[in-house]
């Protein structure tokens, strides 16, 4: 392997993760995974089924 293809793999992976992580954090917040208001999103009830199920378990 040359050292340029293992820059690519290292960014790459790097890439990755950086998407896994986001993901997970913004789930965190509550926020969708996607950062629309799921408007147009086929779908929007099963997430805000699941939504309201989260609201009511944390009162």
């Amino acid at each position: 392997m040359n050292p340029i293809d293992i820059i690519i793999i290292i960014f790459a992976v790097a890439v990755v993760v950086f998407a896994v992580v986001l993901g997970i954090i913004r789930k965190k917040k509550g926020k969708t995974s996607c950062g629309c208001d799921c408007s147009c999103c086929s779908s929007c009830s099963s997430c805000k089924s699941a939504n309201t199920n989260k609201t009511q378990i944390d009162k």
